[in-house]
């Protein structure tokens, strides 16, 4: 990473819990602060408060409103929207879509399942108000275990402070390492002998249960299989789910509401937002 990416990460890194509003004074000294967090995110680095800046329809899109109104697979508001979208040349702003009567989260939530369903394109963007940024886990465990600077450069000594304290605070001993952990984790992957098949299962009944409209957070299905399952071992069996149209994994456009840890829970992603829902097929 270059010299003003890695001041921008030392910022955060004097930040409680490693995350900032966006728009704090912190920042005020980065030329392109939006092109830095876009560089970090794709490495996923950081990730950051989004929301659908454009949209457009894709040809399943259109093809889906050829149908006989009977035949299609989406419910009125869906398509209400989906029909304001495909009547626009090109790309469309969310405030340009209709019906105006949509607040304007019910609004992202349905774009959010169109673009899932690989009915529109969207074009994400930081939000505009009280948009946050932070340190992922994999930005945490790239700065503790893997970054190595090189070269000169001009830092302040009270970003390097930044950057001992989060040493200190994140670096242990074996020893320490094993008593810090919780008694439900565990240093070592487990084998398992829960099929793809019951994972189904258990995001039914867990969806049921806490009522999330087959939109279930991820977070919840690893504290119910983690362990036995490994953080790794869960990934691979939902990529296995969704490559045999069992799920689908789709993004969190807007994290207000849900604590750091739930947020990184999900999975990260080289492009775009970690996967954070869950939803049967």
């Amino acid at each position: 990473m270059d010299t003003n990416e890695f001041k921008f990460l030392l910022k955060l890194l004097g930040r409680k819990d490693y995350r900032s509003n966006y728009s704090a004074s912190i920042f005020d000294s980065f030329k392109g602060k939006g092109k830095i967090c876009q560089n970090l995110a794709q490495r996923e680095l950081i990730d950051f408060s989004q929301e659908i800046a454009k949209v457009k329809i894709l040809p399943p899109g259109q093809a889906l409103l050829a149908l006989e109104s009977q035949e299609i697979p989406i419910d009125k508001k869906q398509l209400q929207v989906l029909q304001s979208i495909n009547k626009a040349s090109g790309e469309v702003t969310p405030s340009k879509i209709t019906p105006k009567s949509l607040k304007a989260i019910e609004k992202a939530e349905i774009l959010h399942s169109l673009a899932t369903k690989g009915l529109i394109e969207t074009e994400l963007k930081i939000k505009r108000q009280k948009a946050e940024v932070w340190l992922t886990q994999r930005g945490i465990e790239t700065l503790r275990d893997d970054y190595i600077p090189k070269g000169a450069a001009n830092i302040s000594l009270d970003l390097v402070a930044n950057y001992v304290r989060f040493l200190r605070k994140t670096l242990t001993s074996p020893h320490q390492r094993v008593s810090s952990l919780s008694p439900n984790q565990s240093l070592v992957t487990t084998n398992t002998n829960i099929s793809d098949g019951e994972i189904l299962e258990i995001i039914r009944e867990l969806d049921h249960e806490l009522g999330t409209d087959n939109y279930l957070p991820i977070f919840h299905l690893r504290q119910k299989l983690q362990p036995p399952f490994s953080r790794d071992d869960l990934d691979k069996a939902l990529y296995r789910l969704q490559a045999s149209d069992k799920i689908e994994l789709s993004t969190l456009l807007d994290p207000t509401g849900y604590t750091k840890e739930q947020l990184e829970a999900g999975i990260p992603q080289n492009v775009g937002g970690s996967l954070f829902f869950l939803s049967i097929c």
